[in-house]
């Protein structure tokens, strides 16, 4: 069962689980998944919490003494998810021991209503680093034009980061340059820059709904030979621009005095088609110092029948390019389409948050001690 992942874990790629709940705490699913399929950490983020909170398993107890508290419902949200994060922070502390701090990590995401605000995303990372209080903890910051300033100035203050909702390759460079200025920042003010870790978050899936939507509206036999192409090939981009960037002079500056390298993350790795194998966006993505963050069915389908074959990435970039370049001769515009996927997952997460909040709220109410 778990001979693929295994392979995968030897190849580079860390595996991490892209969800999180009280009940896969508490249940031992958690440690499960670390002790037998080769999980070293997890990603959460607004729909995650959604689901699982109002799922209700495990957070009845909680919810009853926050409402017996009389707290905000912002501030029964965030006891309850830097909870969760913190409980499974612990049951990773193993693996971050285990690997000088590169793995056993657990993200946890600003409000996505401050994306767009780059001093509060600031103030938000400070608290949640402050609340959930374990060294293993990433702060999810999203990669919008307020959220770069925000990471280079979180990194500066020594906080760990995970950069999320990367779409376009002129974003993530300009995300591996937020952090290099972050490191730049500590540095200077004197942090230990071998503390500081951070992951970039590059969603692979939506690419490809996105595009192959619009080559099924051309329909031409052109188009319909390129579909399920242009996801793998941003990806594979970004791995050479993450090449390029880190072997760079600024680098190696920083290198000199400790610093970690940002680690590409493939996120959003389920494939939302079923033309496609399960497992494309793992098989596919193998590459040294990479991260995958999978939903359980895409781990479990991995470690049942993914195809793991050695490094799939470095050798592919002549062909990645040609494959964008063909997108842009039959006209669909990679500017547009990366912009407007930007736009729809703060507006997921956003909307996935709201309903969290009136989820919460009509809970907190119900729950409340009668005067």
């Amino acid at each position: 069962m778990t001979d693929a992942l295994k392979r995968l874990s030897d190849e580079g790629v860390a595996i991490w689980l892209d969800d999180l709940s009280r009940k896969r705490i508490t249940s031992g699913n958690l440690s499960e998944l670390i002790d037998e399929m080769h999980v070293v950490g997890v990603t959460t983020n607004p729909s995650i919490f959604q689901k699982a909170i109002s799922s209700g398993e495990g957070y009845q107890p909680q919810l009853a003494d926050l409402a017996a508290r009389k707290v905000t419902v912002e501030e029964a949200i965030r006891m309850i998810t830097t909870a969760d994060v913190r409980d499974a922070a612990d049951i990773l502390r193993p693996v971050f021991d285990r690997t000088d701090g590169q793995d056993g990590r657990v993200s946890i995401e600003v409000d996505p209503r401050l994306a767009h605000d780059t001093r509060a995303t600031v103030a938000e990372a400070k608290q949640l680093a402050w609340l959930v209080d374990r060294p293993n903890t990433l702060i999810k910051i999203p990669a919008t034009k307020a959220g770069l300033p925000a990471i280079a100035e979180t990194i500066g203050l020594g906080i760990s980061v995970n950069v999320t909702l990367i779409f376009s390759l002129e974003r993530y460079r300009a995300v591996m340059d937020a952090y290099l200025t972050g490191l730049e920042k500590a540095k200077a003010a004197g942090q230990d820059l071998s503390l500081i870790h951070s992951v970039a978050s590059f969603f692979v899936s939506r690419v490809d709904t996105e595009i192959d939507k619009r080559l099924d509206a051309l329909g031409t036999d052109e188009a319909k030979a390129l579909r399920g192409k242009a996801a793998l090939a941003n990806a594979r981009l970004a791995y050479q621009a993450y090449e390029e960037v880190f072997s760079s002079d600024r680098w190696l500056a920083l290198e000199k005095h400790g610093a970690n390298k940002q680690r590409p993350l493939w996120a959003s790795t389920g494939v939302k088609d079923p033309a496609y194998k399960d497992t494309l966006y793992v098989d596919e993505l193998v590459a040294p110092n990479t991260v995958n963050t999978m939903p359980e069915a895409t781990l479990q389908a991995t470690g049942d029948h993914g195809s793991i074959s050695g490094d799939t990435v470095r050798g592919t970039y002549q062909q990645a390019k040609a494959d964008l370049d063909a997108l842009a001769r039959i006209g669909i515009s990679y500017d547009d389409v990366v912009q407007l996927l930007e736009d729809e997952g703060v507006e997921k997460f956003e909307a996935s948050w709201n309903d969290l909040l009136k989820s919460t709220e009509a809970e907190l109410k119900r729950l409340a001690p009668e005067a």
